[in-house]
């Protein structure tokens, strides 16, 4: 595996154990249990039986995540604007503002503009807890900038530079403006089956599910909780 990937793998994982703690508000799995055992929360949703049966978060998982999202958003929502600052922590080398947008949009999944508690958990379900066909499908969405069913090069385009932006120069000290296109003209090639120009759900899912390495990254989720 080139050192280039070896990066992207180490920061998927931070990201997704940082991001999980920022929520909560706490460090580690250990400090999770410990500290529920002392307080409960003061504020939940009427409904977190239901989601419980919703999501693959246990009750005390749920109570948890409720906790600290209440805590950095006390409204019981999340705008964009606070997203993205929530976001940027994780990103002070780069850009992550464009990112972050895209990321809002697939958790934003009534287009209300807000993201709730509800919106939050069950995408951090399928996420964390999903199948691969689950995980496959929701980074399907993501990149689906226009929900049309299909991924083009210009979406694609817009999301690789996105992610390079939020790398920043630190992780990508020698790239070249034209990094982008070249992973997007790889990923048409390999995941375009029948070369027509888009990628649909189907020809996704089929060609990640045939490469190593991206199997790999969706199951850098699965102990992250």
């Amino acid at each position: 595996m080139s050192q280039c990937r070896k990066r992207c793998r180490r920061q998927l994982t931070k990201v997704a154990r940082y991001f999980y703690r920022f929520v909560t508000g706490t460090l580690t799995q250990d400090s999770i249990e410990d500290d529920f055992e002392l307080s409960t929360v003061c504020h939940r949703p009427e409904s977190m039986d239901k989601l419980q049966e919703q999501t693959k978060f246990t009750k005390k998982e749920l109570q948890v995540l409720y906790r600290g999202f209440k805590n950095e958003c006390p409204s019981g929502v999340v705008n964009e604007e606070n997203f993205k600052t929530i976001y940027s922590q994780f990103f002070p080398q780069g850009d992550s503002s464009m990112y972050a947008h895209f990321l809002f949009e697939a958790f934003d999944t009534d287009k209300n503009g807000s993201v709730s508690f509800e919106d939050f958990v069950f995408g951090l379900s399928i996420i964390l807890r999903g199948t691969i066909n689950d995980r496959l499908n929701w980074a399907f969405n993501l990149y689906d900038l226009n929900k049309d069913g299909c991924i083009t090069k210009e979406e694609m385009l817009d999301i690789m530079k996105s992610i390079y932006d939020m790398m920043g120069k630190c992780t990508y000290p020698n790239m070249q403006d034209e990094a982008p296109r070249e992973h997007v003209e790889n990923f048409f090639q390999k995941m375009d089956r029948n070369k027509d120009g888009v990628v649909t759900i189907e020809e996704f899912i089929e060609s990640c599910q045939k490469d190593e390495n991206i199997m790999q990254s969706m199951q850098l989720f699965d102990n992250v909780i």
